[in-house]
């Protein structure tokens, strides 16, 4: 009678064995998400396209780069006063990265990327403001709701959270900034452009900032994104550009960082 209780689980295992070595899926497996690049360059006063290579109407987080509306923001709610000030001491309760836990201002904080400073910022806004000058902005999908759940779209909605925007919608955004059409004071137009740090690339003069965040949750997307987006001046011509590329690939350097490296690189090329 033992003999014959346990003929299901011989017949069972010879059934998993054989899908095995046939090679027949034994759970369900999503597809791998893919690579995504964009390069895209304009003329920052009539928008003509100058240069465009790869995906650029997908949106993904701004991750840092949401500093430069975050700037603008800060500096017509009063929150920010000009490129020092105000200059905030850093608190154990922040609970930052190494780097960051120092004394840090509007230029330092666009320069380094601290992510505490610019929760700081939101938090003095204020929910309503906050969600307010991100819908009059414009900017991506406006969608300051944060994750499910957890009620922290004021600190968390633009890294990997539900925040999103396209490389198309970055340099209509910086269009906008550059010609003073956003609806903010002009003080805070100035203010946000003279905090976003500078860079040489064969005779351009380039501001911009970077962006790097994981994608994904629960290991769902394998995938990193790097941002860089801003504008760059050469005699009388100015453009706005944003490269993003999105990938499963790892280096040392952080993506953003890398992401701005390579545009520094190519654009002379680029735009003759």
């Amino acid at each position: 009678m033992r003999q014959i209780d346990r003929l299901p689980f011989v017949f069972a295992a010879v059934l998993f064995l054989l899908a095995w070595l046939l090679g027949f899926p034994m759970r369900a497996q999503s597809a791998p998400l893919g690579a995504v690049e964009c390069t895209l360059i304009q003329d920052s006063a009539s928008g003509d396209t100058l240069y465009r290579d790869g995906v650029c109407d997908q949106r993904f987080s701004p991750a840092s780069t949401f500093k430069v509306p975050l700037a603008l923001i800060g500096y017509d709610a009063g929150v920010l006063t000009d490129e020092h000030t105000p200059s905030w001491d850093y608190k154990p309760e922040f609970n930052a990265v190494k780097r960051d836990r120092k004394t840090v201002d509007p230029t330092v904080w666009e320069r380094d990327s601290v992510l505490w400073y610019s929760r700081e910022i939101t938090r003095k806004v204020g929910s309503e403001r906050f969600a307010g000058y991100v819908s009059k902005f414009g900017y991506g999908n406006m969608d300051v709701s944060g994750n499910a759940g957890k009620n922290d779209g004021l600190t968390h909605s633009w890294v990997n959270s539900s925040l999103e925007i396209s490389p198309a919608e970055q340099t209509a955004f910086l269009r906008l900034l550059l010609a003073g059409k956003m609806p903010v004071s002009a003080k805070a137009h100035q203010m946000a452009e003279a905090i976003v740090p500078s860079f040489q690339a064969g005779g351009w003069a380039v501001q911009g900032k970077t962006g790097s965040t994981r994608l994904g949750m629960g290991g769902e997307d394998e995938r990193s994104l790097g941002w860089f987006v801003g504008w760059a001046a050469k005699g009388e011509r100015r453009i706005v550009f944003a490269r993003l590329v999105v990938d499963t690939n790892r280096s040392d350097m952080p993506k953003g960082p890398k992401t701005r490296a390579g545009f520094l690189k190519d654009l002379p090329g680029l735009v003759k």
